[in-house]
């Protein structure tokens, strides 16, 4: 049966996909979130109109992904994430009878890091560079962006959410709209970020509304998307030779913390705002386990 037979009712002047993304706005749910599902139920319904819609298309989609050498398991869970919402939602509105994503597990995934943070040769490395850098508009606008990774550790998300409002250099305070929340909560800025933000505000004139804003002809003075300072920040890292990302800067800030305040988990918690102490426990091992290293081969040397 094709999945058409099913919601044939719902908005029958729409395709597919379009009636997809309709199901996406009546969700009640993190606009970054809902961004994301539209940007990945392709693949399900690409597969869906491929095969008979039926009780076990949710299995077969989750065989079919788990069968695929192209696609990272992250990436996997996240497609099988966004289908199992989509027919979720389409059984509560009554849209198909049952709910065929009951008793299909999740991707397993392990819970260590499979990507480290930069290390501190390498933020030693770029802040020389950034200091070196000319002055221009797109340079000031760097070494703010870089600041609130490195000293704050930031998200992309929660730079790009920053308005000009969000930053009281006197108290040294930022408003930040942070993962999964719906309000903004206070952290205090450190001395650099301070100085990098003040900077960066006087010399573009940048006087209220989004903190970081385009300087390209097509998005003149609009706020940057995660994806422009993803592609700003590792275009500087590769020019240094760092085989980075922008998250790299939230894993390094994370280590830093977890070192300082000598493994008190909760503190560092309330720098970085993880939810979970337990999440910071990855952090931790990887720091014990580099530390193990040198007994582990000094043990088979001898």
């Amino acid at each position: 049966m094709e999945i058409q037979s099913y919601i044939g009712n719902f908005a029958p002047q729409l395709s597919l996909h379009e009636r997809a993304l309709r199901i996406f706005e009546s969700l009640d749910i993190a606009e970054s979130s809902r961004t994301d599902y539209k940007s990945r139920i392709w693949m399900f319904l690409e597969f869906i109109q491929a095969h008979p819609f039926n009780q076990n298309s949710f299995l077969e989609f989750k065989r079919y992904l788990a069968a695929r050498n192209d696609i990272a398991i992250a990436t996997k869970s996240k497609y099988l994430t966004v289908a199992r919402v989509f027919l979720k939602e389409l059984n509560r509105q009554g849209i198909i009878p049952a709910d065929i994503t009951q008793n299909v597990k999740s991707f397993q995934q392990t819970k260590k890091h499979k990507k480290f943070g930069l290390n501190q040769e390498e933020v030693n490395l770029l802040l020389s560079e950034l200091n070196r850098l000319p002055e221009s508009f797109s340079n000031v606008r760097l070494k703010a962006i870089i600041s609130l990774l490195v000293f704050q550790g930031l998200r992309q998300i929660e730079v790009i959410r920053l308005n000009v409002e969000d930053i009281s250099p006197g108290q040294m305070t930022a408003l930040i709209h942070g993962k999964g929340r719906d309000d903004k909560e206070p952290i205090d800025l450190h001395p650099r970020s301070v100085e990098a933000l003040k900077h960066y505000m006087d010399y573009c004139k940048v006087r209220s509304g989004p903190l970081f804003v385009s300087s390209s002809n097509n998005n003149q003075n609009g706020r940057l998307s995660t994806k422009s300072i993803r592609n700003i920040v590792t275009a500087f890292l590769k020019n240094l030779n760092i085989d980075n990302s922008t998250h790299g800067f939230r894993h390094y800030f994370t280590t830093k913390l977890i070192e300082l305040f000598s493994n008190d988990l909760l503190t560092v918690a309330k720098f970085t705002r993880h939810k979970s102490v337990e999440t910071l426990q990855v952090y931790n091992d990887n720091i014990s386990r580099k530390n193990n290293l040198p007994k582990y081969y000094q043990a088979f040397n001898e």
